[in-house]
């Protein structure tokens, strides 16, 4: 997808908004798990979450691109639409971002904060998505689509800033929902050369990706109903079913409670905060615990945007329970 050079370049415009993240092979998930474990830590963004890349690139292209277009349009869970209204406003356009019904209450806050007008809709991510590309078209903005080349450039830089830090991992694991990071993964392995293997990790409520990939062909399916909302895509994006069904090892699946307990370990363990999509990679490596141990492990954090209340539950092991 992307050169070196084109790569480094793209950096740069990413570190005049934002610096580098950390990355740090934490002990104590060293001794959990037999295998030297780096975490990529996408969760100290500006906006708490990888997603924020792809907004400054994409952005930047489409006032290049389309200077005369007075706003954007997009649908999101939260990550991305926190990225698209930030790097938007702060270029003098517009920000109309839909979410459906239920959405995170601290991520609407989040993108409101950095000046999307946030619109409620369907019942889902996908249907959002829909009514996004039909505004689109009826009040003259930009639809920004959940995978475009622009957003997946500004997204390979931390997997550039991972690799460059930690070259000789044997294995990455990558949340899928969309399809930007581990996209971004791919492509920056392959630009350096390197033998690493990608493995992307979905909710086993959302399997959208991992049918596809073991299909052959885009695969829908009917919900995906997870805590896991950075990964609860029902509908396949053709454009990165692409990329990772040729680069990609393998696409495994995780329950909700499995990311639960994700989340409370990299509390424990490292003392971040992390999201449900946030936590997956690091579920996804405790059910291969055994095929790794011994060998050097890369984690993506992506994200570390979750409701207070939803957090303390479980936190408490109380995943099932109602919120108050």
């Amino acid at each position: 997808m992307f050169s070196i050079d084109e790569l480094e370049t793209t950096s740069r415009l990413v570190y005049r908004q934002m610096k580098p993240t950390p990355q740090y092979a934490w002990p104590l998930l060293a001794e959990r798990t037999g295998a030297t474990v780096w975490v990529k830590h996408e969760n100290h963004t500006p906006a708490g979450a990888f997603k924020v890349r792809g907004g400054i690139t994409f952005i930047d292209w489409l006032k290049r691109s389309h200077p005369a277009t007075p706003g954007i349009v997009t649908a999101t869970r939260g990550n991305h639409g926190q990225s698209q209204a930030r790097a938007a406003t702060a270029a003098g356009l517009r920000a109309k971002i839909l979410v459906p019904f239920g959405n995170s209450v601290e991520k609407n806050a989040a993108m409101r904060a950095f000046g999307a007008e946030l619109i409620e809709f369907g019942s889902d991510f996908d249907e959002a998505k829909v009514e996004a590309m039909r505004l689109a078209e009826t009040e003259g903005l930009f639809p920004v689509p959940p995978f475009h080349r622009e957003l997946a450039r500004g997204v390979a830089t931390y997997a550039l800033e991972f690799f460059n830090e930690a070259r000789d991992l044997d294995t990455v694991y990558v949340p899928i929902g969309c399809g930007s990071g581990i996209c971004g993964v791919i492509a920056v392995r392959d630009a350096l050369g390197l033998k690493t293997e990608v493995v992307g990790v979905v909710s086993t409520e959302a399997q959208c990706a991992k049918l596809s990939f073991e299909a052959g062909k885009l695969i829908e399916t009917n919900s995906a109903n997870t805590i896991a909302d950075g990964m609860a895509v029902r509908v396949p994006v053709q454009e990165a079913f692409d990329i990772y069904s040729k680069g990609a090892s393998r696409i495994v699946a995780v329950s909700d409670e499995e990311v639960a307990e994700a989340m409370r370990i990299l509390y424990r363990d490292t003392h971040n905060i992390a999201e449900g999509a946030g936590a997956a990679a690091l579920a996804a490596l405790l059910n291969e615990k055994d095929r790794m141990r011994g060998k050097r492990i890369g984690i993506i954090l992506s994200g570390g945007n979750v409701d207070l209340p939803l957090y303390a539950r479980i936190l408490n092991g109380d995943l099932n329970k109602p919120a108050p």
